[in-house]
């Protein structure tokens, strides 16, 4: 290299981290854009949005004539126990195995029949909790986006602020779209 060169690759060196500086100083007066962060407690949406409310409502109505029936009969059950336990000795030996076979035969019904109303229960419930749940999660983000927010964060988190925490105007942003939506 010449003599005359190593003096402009100095400059040149010099304008660059002049560049550099004078860049870093311009973007640190920039204003800074502030995030608008919520927080959301789901668990609290789940229990308290009446869309969930309506939802559980619901399941016990179209349920309700299966458990009548099922808690008659674990009546009936209980009764036969019971006879069978209060005549005991007493009790002809074939109509005391006729009253057992019976007995069994009732208790394997009831073991089905509840255990198909528990697996019927799960399924409507998953299908009533997915239905709220698209709800909800729309009116979060539709909130979110009219309020300007750039994040929400669900629940369960370590900690938030009370300033941060939006739970409250979704529930009534919920509750005034529950309140609009006709009966049937």
């Amino acid at each position: 290299m010449t003599r005359h060169a190593q003096p402009r690759n100095r400059r040149y060196t010099l304008l660059l981290l002049m560049a550099a500086a004078l860049a870093c100083a311009a973007h640190a007066q920039a204003p800074a854009t502030a995030t608008h962060i919520g927080y959301v407690d789901m668990k609290r949406l789940l229990d308290s949005a009446p869309q969930v409310i309506a939802g559980r409502q619901k399941l016990e109505h179209e349920f309700a004539a299966r458990d009548t029936t099922l808690q008659a009969d674990e009546k009936h059950l209980a009764e036969l126990r019971e006879r069978q336990t209060s005549s005991g000795s007493t009790l002809p030996k074939a109509n005391a195995e006729s009253l057992q076979r019976e007995i069994d035969a009732l208790d394997r019904s009831i073991k089905r029949t509840r255990d198909a109303m528990r697996a019927d229960l799960k399924t409507r419930s998953d299908q009533e909790l997915d239905r709220s749940w698209r709800e909800i999660n729309d009116a979060v983000v539709k909130f979110a986006r009219e309020q300007g927010y750039d994040l929400i964060v669900p629940s369960p988190v370590v900690y938030a602020s009370p300033k941060v925490d939006i739970t409250e105007q979704i529930l009534d942003r919920l509750r005034r779209s529950s309140a609009k939506v006709p009966v049937p």
